[in-house]
């Protein structure tokens, strides 16, 4: 039976590294910050607020939640934008997404300052992770991709890594983390033939398609270690991922849960780009 890789143990060991971190700044007299930006009242943009908001209140970072009307005009939101941009207190700043359809993201991602950006929404820091640049944010899923697997101990040099899906919040840039640990990275997709046989030559497995337990064994190659970024619902109503995890747990030698894998590590994450934007900005790296 493959071994349950939890994200709590990994997200802990970010936190207190991070406390010291900042406990060191607070000694110079300067305290990181984020603001959130919340577009209307979502309850999955405000389960997320709440659990950054208790994530960095744990870490002692400053917060400023800004909850905007739902029926904000894209100028005026622009112009909050750029008052947080603005602000020399605030060092990072979380745009939570999708935003209402009156607003253009392809527009908005432009006005964000890149040196606050800490879930890589501007196309600077987009650009950045290609380049494997290590100045730039990338989003905060894959990261906490790339944390688990570190914390776990596991070796990525040379090995054949496939990431079942595209997007520019996950695929796409778990694909380029992975690439610069010198994995071999195969992208797929809806559109990929043969699907389950591509992802059952992975040594390391990362599913991020949004189709609930769409990834059972006949994807899964003897011993590899399958991380499951999906977020669904089940038939039964219950939280569960893109992998079936029941029925990949005998084939694969680690798996992430869901929930308690990925998920739990992405606000410290977060936390972490923040005191990293913060001592960057203050050329303290």
């Amino acid at each position: 039976m493959g071994i349950l890789m939890k994200g709590k143990p990994v997200a802990d060991a970010i936190k207190e590294e991070l406390k010291a971190e900042v406990q060191d700044l607070k000694a110079k007299g300067i305290i990181p910050k984020l603001t959130i930006v919340r577009v209307g009242a979502d309850p999955g943009d405000m389960s997320y607020e709440r659990g950054a908001l208790k994530a960095m209140a744990n870490i002692n970072i400053d917060t400023d939640a800004r909850a905007l009307p739902e029926n904000i005009e894209q100028t005026d939101f622009i112009s909050e934008l750029e008052k947080i941009n603005a602000d020399t207190s605030t060092h990072g700043i979380l745009i939570l997404r999708p935003l209402p359809k009156q607003l253009d993201e392809k527009v908005i991602k432009n006005f964000i300052a890149p040196e606050k950006d800490v879930d890589c929404f501007n196309p600077i820091n987009v650009a950045k992770v290609f380049e494997g640049d290590e100045t730039g944010f990338p989003p905060c899923t894959p990261s906490a991709v790339m944390e688990i697997l570190k914390f776990y101990n596991i070796e990525l040099m040379g090995k054949n890594a496939v990431v079942i899906g595209r997007s520019m919040i996950v695929g796409k840039p778990a694909a380029m983390l992975l690439l610069k640990e010198h994995a071999t990275v195969t992208v797929c997709h809806s559109r990929t033939r043969d699907l389950p046989l591509v992802a059952s030559g992975a040594d390391i497995l990362v599913v991020g398609i949004g189709r609930a337990k769409m990834v059972n064994s006949n994807y899964i190659k003897d011993g590899a270690v399958v991380i499951d970024v999906g977020i669904n619902m089940d038939e039964d109503g219950r939280l569960c991922g893109d992998v079936d995890t029941d029925n990949c747990i005998n084939k694969a030698s680690m798996i992430t849960p869901v929930p308690g894998g990925v998920g739990s590590v992405t606000t410290s994450v977060l936390a972490k780009h923040v005191v990293q934007a913060c001592k960057m900005q203050l050329s303290l790296l």
